[in-house]
């Protein structure tokens, strides 16, 4: 899900002088009335060009800011219980930290995390935990509750919020977004049940409950809606809010934003979202790769000046945030109070992993993300995999998770080479999928394996041989490892493609009471029980 986006662009974005006390009634729901604009491009430009002087200044000296937030994670969680146990006090430099602390994943940090939510306090940070950002990661019925401070709240992801705002007016000096609304496609929160003082839901509902007054009358739809715990309820009503809305901005995660669209082009009869949002500029995105989804916004968004902003952020931080017009990379941002370590992938599942620094990252090569947050996580892995692109500055691009890839034959495919692989099978063939899966085929009796795909598409492709060809000879071009595997069909034959009706991920995601926020389904799997589940009967 999207974090942080709409946060606290406050001092610049949402800048209003006082007015009005009035109301706009949607229904029983009531928010203020916006009140007067003041001009404010003079300061805006002033905030950001200040802000982008700041981020110049972390591209220039990468090794510094790491460390600079490096001592001051450790200065500051030194009397905390994690950081007595591991005497930070002591810890002066990032290879004392490495041998001394060892590598967490959520279940290392669990028996912290319910404590926290019980009311214990000092533990992995040292200012009160009272949110935590319920996150599953993929549609496994287990969550995970991630502690948010107030720090990794403010200077994470609301920082990232505002910085992906400034990177627009910095490619477009003439936006407005100011002038109308900001509609964030977000998820939901509960009380928790061990403290009154206390809840848990999708980060994006964490950053909406405490947005200030000024931020809040430039949002969309009100926080009532936003915060339901029911998408297919919360869908219609943020489509029948918003829709006569002059909204400028989105952010959301792509396949839920679709979803919205949809709703809106029904109850509307428009032909295309800019006949409802005739000054939509920017749509801000995370989550999941956008490459599958690209085709079906550009048609349903037709406006070659509208702008595609992607972030990588999770319930753990916010990491990386695109800084160019058109770019398929990120920038990986240094100041959020994230230190930062990479493990190759060949380390990973080895008995004590070795990990490397800033500095000493490869370009076009594949690393587990290591992180130390000022939310409390020490040296957690939170299972994404990413490679650089560029080393001056160091951008990035997720290439996957550690748990989603597929490698039954030694082929090594991960989710990037397959985001890439349906792209250019849509482009060969006109055509637009809306969600896939894929899986191995194990073939008994010495006989060869394979790939079984599950993909829903918006319309079918009229050649479906022309599809899966393309699909496969893409992936063959940028990995060498399943080109090794495909050559002569020895070890695994051509894979095989089945096309599923429309609203079938959505009812199984339904089925799992899974719909909405991070939720998502798997795109490669190294087991074959998701893509069974897809192609059993299921009522649409």
């Amino acid at each position: 899900m999207l974090l942080g986006v709409i946060s606290t662009f406050a001092s610049t974005h949402y800048l209003n002088g006082a007015g009005s006390t009035t109301t706009v009634s949607f229904g029983t729901l009531v928010r203020p009335s916006l009140p007067p604009r003041m001009p404010v491009n003079t300061l805006v430009s002033f905030l950001i060009t200040k802000r982008l002087q700041q981020i110049d200044l972390f591209r220039a000296n990468p090794s510094m800011a790491q460390l600079e937030v490096f001592l001051d994670l450790m200065q500051k969680a030194r009397y905390t219980e994690w950081g007595r146990k591991y005497d930070y006090s002591s810890i002066t430099d990032p290879d004392e930290f490495r041998k001394r602390v060892p590598l967490q994943d959520y279940e290392d940090v669990k028996p912290f995390t319910e404590r926290l939510r019980k009311g214990e306090q000092n533990l992995l940070w040292p200012t009160d935990i009272k949110w935590f950002a319920k996150s599953s990661g993929t549609t496994s019925s287990r969550s995970k509750y991630i502690p948010v401070s107030r720090e990794a709240l403010e200077d994470c992801h609301y920082k990232g919020g505002k910085d992906l705002i400034a990177f627009h007016y910095q490619q477009f000096p003439e936006s407005k977004l100011y002038y109308g609304m900001t509609l964030l496609v977000g998820g939901s929160s509960t009380i928790e049940q061990f403290r009154p003082d206390a809840y848990s839901g999708d980060l994006s509902s964490i950053i909406i409950r405490n947005l200030p007054i000024w931020v809040e009358v430039r949002r969309t739809p009100v926080i009532e809606t936003a915060l339901l715990e029911n998408w297919e309820v919360k869908i219609e009503r943020m489509a029948r809010e918003t829709m006569r809305e002059d909204v400028r901005c989105i952010a959301g995660v792509p396949s839920w934003t679709l979803v919205l669209f949809r709703r809106i082009l029904e109850l509307t009869g428009k032909k295309n979202i800019l006949e409802v949002w005739p000054n939509l500029e920017l749509y801000m995105h995370g989550g999941v790769s956008f490459r599958p989804y690209r085709a079906q916004f550009e048609e349903l968004i037709p406006s070659p000046t509208m702008n595609y902003l992607e972030t990588y952020n999770a319930s753990e931080g916010s990491f990386s945030i695109q800084d160019r017009h058109g770019a398929d990379d990120m920038l990986l941002m240094l100041d959020y109070g994230i230190f930062y370590e990479f493990m190759p992938m060949d380390q990973v599942g080895k008995q004590d992993p070795r990990t490397i620094l800033l500095n000493e990252v490869q370009v076009d090569t594949s690393y587990a993300l290591v992180i130390s947050t000022n939310g409390g996580l020490w040296r957690y892995m939170p299972g994404d995999t990413i490679r650089f692109t560029s080393l001056s500055p160091h951008r990035i691009q997720v290439s996957g998770r550690i748990r989603s890839f597929i490698n039954a034959f030694g082929e090594e495919l991960i989710v990037e080479n397959a985001d890439r692989g349906i792209a250019a099978a849509c482009e060969a063939t006109r055509t637009i999928v809306q969600e896939y899966t894929a899986a191995p085929v194990y073939m008994a009796d010495q006989a060869r394996g394979g790939h079984e795909w599950v993909i829903e598409f918006e319309t079918p492709p009229k050649d479906m041989d022309l599809f899966t060809h393309t699909l496969d000879k893409t992936m063959r071009s940028i990995n060498s490892d399943y080109d090794a595997k495909r050559k002569g069909d020895m070890a695994m034959v051509a894979p095989v493609v089945h096309a599923v009706p429309s609203g079938t991920f959505y009812a199984w995601m339904k089925q799992r009471g899974k719909l909405g926020g991070q939720n998502k389904v798997p795109r490669l799997s190294n087991d074959r029980t998701i893509l069974e589940d897809l192609l059993a009967p299921i009522a649409i």
